[in-house]
Parts: C-alpha cells; sequence; structure tokens
C-alpha cells in the first residue's frame, strides 16, 4: 500500500476520549484480544478474546499506530498467540470493502508506556503524597498516546527513528507540551533536556504537521515577557493551529511552588489581558481564536467566560478549554427542549420522597447550579472542598472518596446523591484509591440512594430517568 494512502491522519474514534488516568493493569508484548465481532473476518479464522496478535504483514504489532498503517487494505497477514497452550499460529483475514476487521485490543500502546525524562518544575507527578498506589507515580510520555489519545507530550525523548515515523506516517494532530521557547526558561521549567522538544517540534511544523500546543503557566518563570515570546512563535507558525494557556496547579505536596494565579485576580486578569491581542489577531487572520485560555483563567480573574464561538470547536475541551462554557451552552438548552423529560423527572423524584444532591469540585460548581439548581430539576450542588491534596486543586476529577464522607451529613435518608463518575479510572478507583463500589456503600448506609454518571445536562437527565422515572413506572 502506498504511503500517501495510508497516512494516519486522524486517529480512530475510539481515540477521542482521554487516556485512562493511571490504571492498574500492565502492558505486555503484542495486542492482546478483548472482543472479537461475530461473523467478522478474524471471528473467521477463530480468533477469540484472550490470543494475542504478535505481528501485522510481517511486523511486530508495538501499538494501534502499526495496526492502521498495515491494515489499509483488503488482506491482512496475522501472527496470533494462543497462551492456553503456547502455540503461534499465521492466519491471513480476508474482509469486504469497508467491513473492519472485528477485533478489540486492550489499550491503544502494546509494548509500554513511554516515560518522561524531564524534571518539570510543575509536574503534579511530583507533588503527590507518598502513599499512593505506583501506577499513580508513572509520568508518560509517548508520542503515540499524543496521536491516538491526546495526551499532551514534550517531545524530548523521541529518537530520529520516531519522529521519521510522525513524519512518514503524518500522524496529525500531535498535542505538543511547549511552555516556554526562549532556552534558559525551558531549561529552568523542562531540565536538561528541553533543547531536544524544541528542535523536534521545529521538526515537524516544518513537515506540516498540525500541532495542538500548550503552556503551563507559572507565575514569575514563563509569564510576563516570556509568555509573549511563546504566544509569538505560535503566532508565526499557522500549524499551531490551536494554543492552549492553563494556569499552574499545586497542591499541599509541592515543593516549588505555592501560589498560583487562582490566588492572584489581578495578575489572571492580566494573563487575559496579554493573551486578548493575539486572539483578535487570529480571528481577523484565520477566523479562529487559536490563543486558548483555560476556564480557571477566567475563574480565577472574575471575567465571564466567552462564548461559545471563541472556542474553534473545542480542539482543547479535555485540556479544560471551554468545558464550562459548553455546560452552560447544554444546560440552556436542555432545560428550554426537554421540559417535559425534567418534569417527569422531578415528579418522580417527589413521589419517592427523594432530594436530588450532585456532587461537584468546587471549580465548576456553579456552573452545575445552573442546570442542577434550576426550578425544572430543584437539586442541590455540594462543592467538595479538595482536602486530601490541598493547594488550588479545585477540579472534579481530581475529588476523593475521604473529602466526600468527610464533608457529607452523616444522616442522607431521602437522598438521592449524584456521584460525578469523571472521578473513577478505568478500574473504578479514585485518587486516594478508593472504589465507585465503596463509596457507594459508604452513602448508602449513611441512608442515600447513588448514581454515578456523568453531570453533564444531557449526561444526567438520562441517567436520572434511568434511576427514578423508570423505578417509579
Amino acid at each position: 500500500m502506498a504511503a500517501e494512502d495510508r497516512q494516519a491522519t486522524t486517529a480512530p474514534a475510539y481515540a477521542q476520549a482521554r487516556a485512562d488516568y493511571a490504571p492498574s493493569r500492565e502492558s505486555g508484548r503484542g495486542a492482546w484480544v478483548t472482543a472479537v465481532r461475530e461473523g467478522s473476518p478474524a471471528w473467521a479464522v477463530g480468533i477469540e478474546p484472550g490470543m494475542c496478535v504478535t505481528t501485522v504483514n510481517g511486523q511486530e504489532l508495538t501499538d494501534m499506530i502499526v495496526w492502521l498503517w498495515e491494515t489499509g487494505e483488503e488482506y491482512v497477514d496475522l501472527d496470533v498467540f494462543d497462551p492456553r497452550d503456547g502455540t503461534t499460529t499465521p492466519v491471513t483475514l480476508e474482509r469486504e470493502p469497508g467491513e473492519d476487521w472485528g477485533l478489540t485490543f486492550c489499550d491503544a500502546v502494546f509494548d509500554g508506556m513511554r516515560t518522561c525524562v524531564n524534571a518539570c518544575t510543575f509536574c503534579f507527578m511530583g507533588m503527590l503524597p507518598k502513599h499512593l498506589r505506583t501506577t499513580l507515580y508513572i509520568r508518560d510520555d509517548d508520542y503515540r498516546l499524543s496521536f491516538l489519545q491526546g495526551n499532551f507530550v514534550t517531545l524530548t525523548n523521541l529518537s530520529d527513528a520516531d519522529v521519521h515515523n510522525i513524519i512518514e506516517k503524518h500522524l496529525s494532530p500531535m498535542n505538543v507540551s511547549l511552555h516556554a521557547v526562549s532556552p534558559d526558561v525551558r531549561r529552568r521549567l523542562i531540565g536538561k533536556n528541553a533543547q531536544r522538544g524544541m528542535d523536534v517540534l521545529e521538526a515537524l511544523i516544518a513537515a506540516d504537521i498540525e500541532i495542538h500546543a500548550q503552556i503551563v503557566l507559572c507565575p514569575g518563570v514563563n509569564d510576563g515577557a516570556e509568555l509573549d515570546r511563546t504566544l509569538a512563535f505560535c503566532e508565526g507558525h499557522p500549524q499551531v493551529t490551536s494554543l492552549a494557556v492553563v494556569p499552574l496547579g499545586y497542591t499541599k505536596y509541592a515543593r516549588n511552588f505555592s501560589s498560583s494565579f487562582s490566588d492572584d485576580l489581578a495578575a489572571a486578569r492580566a494573563v487575559v489581558r496579554q493573551v486578548e491581542p493575539y486572539q483578535k489577531r487570529a480571528r481577523k487572520r484565520c477566523g479562529r481564536t487559536v490563543f486558548q485560555l483555560s476556564d480557571e483563567f477566567y475563574l480565577d480573574a472574575g471575567l465571564p467566560i466567552p462564548e461559545a464561538e471563541a472556542y474553534d470547536g473545542y480542539p482543547q475541551y479535555y485540556d479544560g478549554i471551554g468545558m464550562l462554557r459548553s455546560y452552560l451552552d447544554e444546560a440552556e438548552a436542555c432545560l428550554a427542549g426537554e421540559k417535559g423529560r425534567l418534569a417527569h423527572v422531578r415528579e418522580a423524584l417527589d413521589a419517592q420522597g427523594l432530594e436530588l444532591m450532585v456532587l461537584s469540585g468546587c471549580a465548576a460548581a456553579d456552573t452545575i447550579r445552573s442546570f442542577v439548581e434550576a426550578p425544572e430539576l430543584g437539586g442541590s450542588v455540594v462543592a467538595v472542598k479538595n482536602n486530601f491534596f490541598g493547594g488550588n486543586v479545585d477540579v472534579t476529577g481530581l475529588m476523593c472518596v475521604c473529602d466526600i464522607l468527610d464533608q457529607l451529613p452523616e444522616s442522607l435518608a431521602g437522598t438521592l446523591v449524584v456521584v460525578p463518575n469523571v472521578m473513577f479510572n478505568a478500574d473504578g478507583l479514585t485518587l486516594d484509591s478508593s472504589s465507585e463500589t465503596e463509596l457507594t456503600h459508604a452513602l448508602f448506609t449513611r441512608g442515600a440512594k447513588v448514581l454515578a454518571c456523568s453531570t453533564t445536562p444531557c449526561d444526567l437527565l438520562l441517567g436520572l430517568e434511568r434511576l427514578v422515572v423508570s423505578a417509579g413506572a
């Protein structure tokens, strides 16, 4: 297959979800099969869940990029290992045009996650307490996950062969942690390998790889004049189609920082004003905002959240760019367009004698109140302060069970507690290593009914319908 025909320019649909935060499973060699679609080409040759595909067209199967690159035709040759008898069998799969192979694999990379070689002063992993499970201290920096799952990478650990692979296969877009452009500032922030990341970035830009970049803005380090230099670099390279500027987050265990823009309204406002001219020029030049400030900056500055048009279709949604605007707009649409469904939920809650309580991190609590506490639903939002991490940690995804149980009433009789499922990883664990099952049981013993689901308006409404409307039917 010609390279120009099989360029992996778009990540597959499954890759739209962010990479799971510290699952407990281990990586191995080859791609372990977790599901086989009945009637598929894989099914026809006898591949079963629990087997491992070790090669594809003679190439070692190290990641989903290799799979995507090698499986674009109607035939594919595989070596399949069966752990039940230790045998490896060569098979050929054949499919109809447009048909998928029918295989689901365990992960996106199969040869082990590539870890970070940096010593970033602002690394959240370096601000964790010492007693957490070991997987939480793994610092991934894998360019393959940047393409496949949207992880941000520094590019500092790439070999020349890795760079060639990205360019040859046109793995675009790449999500790159930039932070600063001046060599001395980069070294101070990232460590001795900082220049390698910049060299690789410039090579990717020269090859016309689209870049979604990120700056973690640290007071007194890469703000002010250095921020202008970094913004100007991105402005001068149209391959950088979005740039996220996010404020430093720190915990009570941090050694390098004890304050951020969340502690200084004037400083947060100054950053917003500093970025605005770049946003205006970008909208005039290419019709997009490009330079995106995280939601925290507007909250920290006490400024309104921009309208949806400013977010260019939310290319960095999972970096905290536009989440609040998206929620506000969805809440408004749901309250206006789903009055009948909301009324049924409210009636079912009343009939069952339940008060609706939705848990949230402090940062998003007021936004979530716009929907949950509207008269159509009549619930309440409880902002859970993150004492486990302390510092300025206040997002919902980092909530911990110990804080929830410490801060909720001992008696929750007659309360339906909605727990945001974003606080659990793929193994159902929270950052304090409690489980969804343990939290549900603890709340149940206090008399609560519990629903774990997404708290975005449409998802929350659907979850409530399934739990309370169906139960009362």
